[in-house]
């Protein structure tokens, strides 16, 4: 065998490698935002219309996310909230609008206590989703109904689904665990 056809024969498998530790780099990279986001990766996929750009964006709500001082509940606060909480829901018999309002700003409430930012709707809906992925879409159907409801399109069973979309947030978020995260390396 000549010189060039070794030096051929080395680049190609340099490449070759090269290529299968890219390959595995980006399939790890996926499972792991994958098992972190839950649902939340597919609709960031379809969001942005490809899953490079979603992985991108994921990456970087979780890098936020981290340097944040996002901390549990003293159990103090969570029974607080916990009260605050049966007495909105005993409002919607007789004022379901205010009691989602109600139900909105306590979650809004809740968040910060927890050292969530409260930026825009979005905003906050991003940074939930890393340690909360599971619910963030209550999150997001709850929002949408109440912002119906301010123009007057939304119906009391509307309202109701609202309801139970906000407690199944608030009850995630007062749970005092320390939410689970993937370490990114």
């Amino acid at each position: 065998m000549n010189v060039s056809a070794l030096i051929v024969a080395i680049v190609v498998i340099v490449v070759v490698v090269a290529v299968v530790a890219w390959l595995y780099t980006r399939q790890r990279r996926q499972q792991e935002l994958r098992q972190q986001f839950g649902p939340e990766y597919d609709r960031a996929v379809d969001s942005y219309g490809g899953r490079d750009r979603a992985e991108q964006a994921l990456s970087a709500r979780a890098e936020r996310v981290s340097a944040l001082n996002i901390h549990p509940l003293t159990s103090a606060e969570s029974s607080r909230f916990a009260d605050n909480w049966r007495e909105v829901q005993t409002r919607f018999v007789d004022d379901p609008e205010r009691a989602i309002r109600d139900a909105d700003s306590l979650c809004g409430d809740v968040m910060q206590a927890r050292g969530y930012p409260m930026g825009d709707f979005d905003q906050r809906a991003d940074d939930i989703s890393v340690d909360h992925p599971l619910v963030v879409e209550h999150y997001r159907a709850a929002h949408a109904i109440a912002s119906h409801a301010e123009h007057g399109d939304a119906s009391t069973e509307d309202l109701r689904q609202a309801m139970v979309h906000y407690r199944t947030l608030f009850e995630d978020l007062i749970d005092t665990r320390e939410p689970a995260r993937v370490e990114h390396s």
